[in-house]
């Protein structure tokens, strides 16, 4: 195939030699002539271990040639592929100027040759940005049927680019409504990848990046408590890390109901305490509470934004197959919503209130006394009884539900029961 890379910076110089490894021809494309001149004679614009390698033998092959002539670039390959920097604007805020500049020029020259063609982002872009270019540079084009787009992110690390190209962490191609992408554009860029909107696989990056940088700045704030401490923070998350079935995991990595139980809500309450107690300034640690707490306040709103008073629960404890009711956030949002006057009915079959003992029940009764009268035996009674229902255990089938489900109720679905799309009624996910 005959690409075109747009941007030979360290995005586009790893993409280009590694599509020429793979068999295709390459043709770079950058406004500096010093780039240009060192990828057409084979050198590495940056330091990357095996890049020299491959730009040297792409070179001396034809495979890759550079030029600053966007044009003559687009007419000459099948696909490009945009890798220009997005670099931070004083605000913070994303600078998206090169991406535009070379999109503008690669529709003037499309629109030139009436010729089919695909275009791939590659460039970091917060969501929506493509969409938005697309309606900007590219509407007629795609109208046209002349053009296709996706928006592809890389995850390419410095000091193993290389190997990340060809061996990827994670793959994904977006495309504008998720729909399936053709095979050739698929493996284009390796891996099996999973297949997203555009918005979706811009979020993907970002919320990789975030991840990564949450993770250091935790194990950071962990270390500067140990030291603190005179412990040796570096063994302490060393351990951390060799528990694979939960810490270094996907077990809590599902957008869902607050964290709540017996454990979480005490003992980042207790350790957030102690952080104060030392006179230490930990804002990752002392935030979580916080962070949980808004999440509680919006899972709330998205109940009372429906505007009826009559609330339905399936599912009252923190979590599925227990009877444990305290800190759970189903418990605080039902005391919440019947102190501001709403009708509630609540159904959860592991739950039997005179079995309650110790601190569940004194909690239960602390909070919610009246808990009793407020209990159905079925499910079903639930759904008749109420008109949005908060669902975040699967207490009954699909099947024995539907006999009840109206076109007026509206289902909250608070972990991703899919499922229940299929319900004739109105549904909303907590995250979805």
């Amino acid at each position: 195939m005959n690409i075109s890379v747009f941007g030979l910076g360290y995005v586009g110089a790893v993409t280009a030699a590694c599509l020429a490894q793979k068999g295709h021809h390459i043709i770079g494309v950058d406004l500096h002539p010093s780039k240009v001149a060192a990828f057409n004679e084979g050198i590495s614009p940056i330091v990357e271990p095996g890049l020299d390698a491959l730009l040297k033998a792409g070179s001396s092959s034809g495979q890759i040639t550079a030029t600053q002539n966007a044009a003559d670039a687009v007419a000459k390959s099948d696909v490009s592929i945009i890798c220009v920097g997005t670099p931070s604007l004083p605000s913070g805020s994303l600078d998206l100027n090169y991406v535009l500049s070379v999109a503008r020029q690669i529709a003037g020259a499309l629109t030139a040759s009436k010729k089919q063609h695909v275009l791939i982002f590659r460039s970091t872009m917060l969501p929506g940005s493509t969409r938005r270019i697309v309606g900007e540079v590219f509407a007629e084009l795609v109208q046209a049927g002349s053009l296709q787009i996706f928006y592809c992110p890389e995850f390419l690390r410095e000091g193993t680019a290389v190997r990340d190209f060809d061996e990827p962490s994670l793959a994904v191609v977006g495309t504008e409504d998720g729909s399936s992408v053709p095979e050739e554009i698929a493996g284009l860029l390796g891996g099996k990848p999973e297949l997203l909107r555009w918005e979706g696989a811009e979020m993907i990056k970002y919320s990789c990046n975030y991840f990564h940088a949450l993770k250091v700045g935790f194990a950071n704030e962990i270390g500067r408590l140990c030291k603190q401490l005179g412990e040796d923070g570096k063994r302490v998350m060393q351990v951390v890390c060799e528990d694979k079935k939960l810490n270094i995991s996907s077990y809590y990595m599902r957008p869902g109901a607050p964290f709540g139980g017996s454990c979480l809500p005490k003992d980042v309450s207790a350790l957030h305490a102690f952080v104060r107690h030392e006179g230490m300034s930990l804002p990752l640690l002392e935030n979580t509470l916080a962070t949980n707490a808004a999440h509680q306040q919006l899972f709330v709103q998205l109940i009372e934004s429906k505007q009826k008073r009559r609330i339905g629960f399936l599912g009252l404890a923190f979590k599925a197959d227990t009877d444990d009711l305290r800190g759970s956030p189903l418990v605080a949002a039902a005391e919440t919503l019947y102190g501001r006057g709403h009708s509630l009915s609540i159904f959860d079959p592991q739950i039997n209130l005179s079995r309650l003992i110790g601190s569940n029940e004194q909690q239960i009764q602390q909070r919610m006394p009246h808990l009793a009268q407020l209990m159905k035996s079925t499910a079903n009674e639930v759904l008749q009884n109420s008109d949005v229902i908060v669902i975040s255990q699967k207490c009954a089938t699909l099947e024995a539900l539907l006999p009840d489900v109206r076109p007026d109720h509206h289902i909250i679905d608070m972990n991703g029961w899919d499922e229940l799309k299929g319900l004739p009624c109105q549904y909303d996910g907590i995250c979805w």
